[in-house]
């Protein structure tokens, strides 16, 4: 799909041969880096690497050609854009906070969704969405070969030996586990939920809120899916000893306050979440973390949204590759949608509205490729470019490949590129939508955030 400025190989080798180097940096919060810590440190960046790939347009393009192929296989009656900003407001307004009406007839746009919202029997197969993550985070099955288990206590005790029916005793076990919930609830964390491999948090059907305490924390994991919760006014908590999984415990300090944190962490898939207000990020990916898919979330007010990569003195996150997709950025979004450094970044057909600051900013050259997202600027006149640099010099980021292909621009919105051109598109001859695919978002995004799925009707 693009030329890019740096030699993947050559990544790869630079991360194995950095290796040792990473493991003393990464503390994420432990105040005591024991060997049980340093063991699973090793296997998640032995891990990371295994997810890289090597080549990521090959995903972009695969991930393109669906999209179209689902806009086109739709009726013409169902995918005409209305153009009219009246309209377009309307749909934001019937759209409440994630808690869309139900309706009869299934509408769904992207490949995502249509892989599974469309299936009445939805609550007795599941485990069906496993098989419908797309982009860097394909392969992303959570707990699908696990037994289901259910929430049925929404307290949160005892975070040294967590008590059985709650939302941290089953992301701590060892084995692969399909987490479901046996009614709403609101789950007040004493400190952060530490989860482990292979785990699907699946709250469709009845409404989770995890709110007013910590949040989730996937450090040094792989295979997780985070899909249909509402995460809010999460808060930095004082740390302590905290369980991570069945066979290990341990003294963490003062947690950042993120909503999602993924450390050292792959094949990452967070589809349908509602986030809004953190102290810190509402998703924050570290510490070469790759193979990740963010995608039909709504995010709202918040500063800091999204922080891809921990800084830029820490090369390694080149393996970083994160796939930003489908989702809204609407009401008292600030900056970072996301902010990204070093990595391979797609952000395709998302909705911003109205941002504060920027829209998507980074450094330390980082490739991002935005591909058919709407933005709509505020009315400030200084807010109105969708990119920033973060003061870099114009002399350094002029080779950073920063290209936007087919994206719409309302209200005097920007996107100021940098680096090589995209030389060929990866849309196919049959997906001929490739020039103004952002005329799409608002149906692409429409149930963006957490669904209100009801036994026995498509979501």
């Amino acid at each position: 799909m693009a030329s890019i400025s740096f030699n993947n190989s050559v990544i790869f080798l630079f991360s194995l041969l950095c290796f040792i180097s990473i493991i003393p940096k990464l503390y994420a919060n432990i105040a005591d880096f024991d060997p049980y810590l340093e063991k699973r440190a090793e296997e998640a960046l032995q891990s990371s690497l295994a997810a890289y790939n090597e080549n990521p347009e090959a995903v972009t393009q695969i991930f393109n050609k669906e999209v179209g192929e689902t806009i086109l296989n739709g009726t013409r009656r169902h995918l005409k854009e209305e153009d009219k900003e009246d309209k377009n407001e309307k749909v934001e307004k019937d759209d409440k906070e994630g808690d869309e009406k139900s309706v009869d007839i299934c509408k769904a746009y992207n490949p995502i969704d249509k892989c599974w919202r469309c299936d009445k029997n939805w609550a007795n197969n599941r485990k069906a969405l496993a098989d419908c993550a797309r982009g860097f985070g394909h392969g992303t099955t959570g707990g699908k070969d696990g037994k289901f288990y259910v929430v049925t206590d929404p307290s949160d005790n005892n975070v040294e030996e967590p008590v059985p029916g709650t939302l941290r005793h089953a992301v701590i076990q060892e084995e692969p586990l399909w987490i479901i919930f046996e009614k709403s609830m609101i789950i007040k964390l004493k400190q952060e939920l530490m989860i482990n491999n292979d785990k699907t948090i699946d709250g469709r059907g009845i409404s989770v809120h995890v709110a007013y305490g910590a949040g989730l924390t996937l450090q040094f994991v792989h295979n997780v899916i985070v899909h249909n919760i509402r995460v809010h006014h999460i808060l930095s908590k004082d740390g302590g000893m905290i369980r991570d999984s069945v066979k290990h415990i341990g003294l963490r300090t003062v947690s950042d306050g993120d909503a999602i944190s993924l450390f050292g962490a792959n094949r990452i898939w967070i589809d349908h979440c509602t986030l809004t207000k953190g102290a810190d990020g509402l998703v924050d990916a570290i510490m070469a973390s790759t193979a990740i898919t963010i995608s039909n979330c709504k995010f709202n007010h918040h500063n800091d949204v999204m922080l891809l990569g921990a800084n830029d003195a820490f090369p390694q996150d080149k393996i970083m590759q994160v796939t930003v997709a489908f989702n809204r950025f609407g009401k008292g979004c600030i900056q970072r949608m996301p902010r990204c450094r070093w990595g391979f970044f797609h952000v395709v057909n998302n909705d911003y509205a109205k941002w504060e600051m920027y829209a998507i900013g980074g450094t330390a050259n980082p490739t991002i490729i935005s591909q058919g997202n709407r933005f709509k600027a505020a009315d400030n006149p200084n807010t109105k470019e969708v990119t920033n640099r973060n003061g870099a010099p114009e002399a350094l980021w002029r080779n950073w490949q920063w290209r936007s292909e087919g994206d719409l621009f309302k209200n005097g919105a920007f996107f100021r590129e940098s680096g090589p051109e995209i030389k060929s598109t990866p849309f196919t001859e049959h997906t001929t939508i490739q020039f103004e695919p952002a005329k799409f978002v608002g149906r692409l995004t429409r149930k963006a955030g957490v669904i209100q799925c009801k036994i026995g009707k498509a979501c």
